[in-house]
């Protein structure tokens, strides 16, 4: 087994002074260790029922596909207000200076669906918060996430556990 976490650079001071980025480029650039962090996630999912692996622009399209072809679903990507072709469904949420928005094809999921949303790394939550009740209006279940890192400190991982979210990430990183 890899230590992943030893795979992920930190760079500090990025993209403002205070702040330790944490660098999965540097996870994905290394074959083995990308290998072992998509196998991990989906391994723990495998055998429950999951339809369809859904990830968020755009680092969870890398770790969400993969998950995805590993357990033989399909992809939902969740993107930015605008990006998508088609009718689309779109959640709005808060960020520091004002709001966003995030979309799904709005006839990718139906009743009866079961959705993993994956994501590179889960922070203060606002984004998963909002990709899951995305998800949940299409009628498809998603109360499973699953992260390659979690930054406790911020709470992000606490506030989706209060949305009936159950939370699997394979690093820690303290501070942010």
């Amino acid at each position: 087994m890899i230590d992943l976490k030893a795979l992920i650079r930190t760079i500090p001071d990025y993209p403002k002074p205070g702040i330790l980025f944490r660098d999965i480029t540097t996870l994905i650039e290394h074959p083995e260790g990308f290998r072992q962090s998509v196998e991990e996630i989906a391994a723990r999912y495998r055998g429950v029922g999951v339809t369809h692996v859904a990830g968020i622009e755009a680092r969870g399209f890398i770790f969400g596909a993969g998950v995805a072809i590993a357990m033989g679903v399909g992809f939902v990507p969740i993107r930015k207000h605008g990006k998508l072709p088609g009718q689309t469904l779109g959640q709005n949420y808060a960020l520091e200076y004002g709001v966003d928005t995030i979309e799904i094809h709005a006839d990718v999921l139906e009743a009866g669906d079961r959705v993993l949303l994956v994501d590179d790394l889960i922070a203060t939550g606002g984004t998963a918060i909002a990709a899951i009740s995305l998800l949940r209006r299409t009628g498809a279940t998603a109360r499973d996430a699953a992260f390659v890192i979690d930054l406790p400190e911020l709470g992000g991982a606490s506030k989706l556990a209060a949305e009936d979210v159950e939370i699997f990430k394979l690093i820690d990183f303290e501070g942010h």
